[in-house]
């Protein structure tokens, strides 16, 4: 039985403007994790050295991508990576290793977050499920018998 919600639309509605919306936030991070900038481009952009993304790289704290001919080749994503990284070792004073295992811990809280989201998500679409098929209504028994029911 599909119940219509205060604003008119029903669960089909509902989950279609659902799947817009995930799709249109796929297609952002889709330009968030396109390599455009040359190494000089990104250094500018975030305020660095272009040998300090050579030794982030060398790190691990950066991978960008590369070019047939070998050229590195940064993201917005990545931009984004460096500006965090620069706060946590200009502003926060903290050394590579320790702005590393940060950003590890960073990436998997993200992943733990996206999996909870998926559970959550799944879970309610089995509660709508249970609930389909239970939803009718059916007498309850009296285990008292009264004079008047007679």
């Amino acid at each position: 039985m599909d119940e219509t919600r205060r604003d008119g639309r029903g669960d089909e509605a509902l989950e279609a403007s659902d799947a817009d919306a995930r799709a249109a936030l796929r297609s952002a991070l889709d330009e968030d994790q396109r390599a455009v900038y040359i190494i000089s481009v990104a250094a500018e952009l975030a305020g660095v050295h272009p040998q300090t993304l050579r030794i982030y790289e060398r790190k691990g704290l950066l991978a960008p991508k590369r070019t047939a001919g070998n050229t590195r080749r940064y993201s917005a994503a990545d931009i984004a990576r460096l500006r965090a990284i620069q706060v946590l070792t200009q502003t926060e004073g903290i050394n590579l290793a320790g702005v590393k295992m940060i950003m590890q811990l960073q990436e998997r809280m993200a992943e733990l977050q996206h999996r909870a989201e998926q559970m959550q998500r799944e879970l309610q679409r089995r509660r709508r499920e249970r609930a389909g098929g239970s939803a009718e209504i059916v007498p309850l028994r009296t285990w008292l018998n009264v004079p008047w029911s007679q």
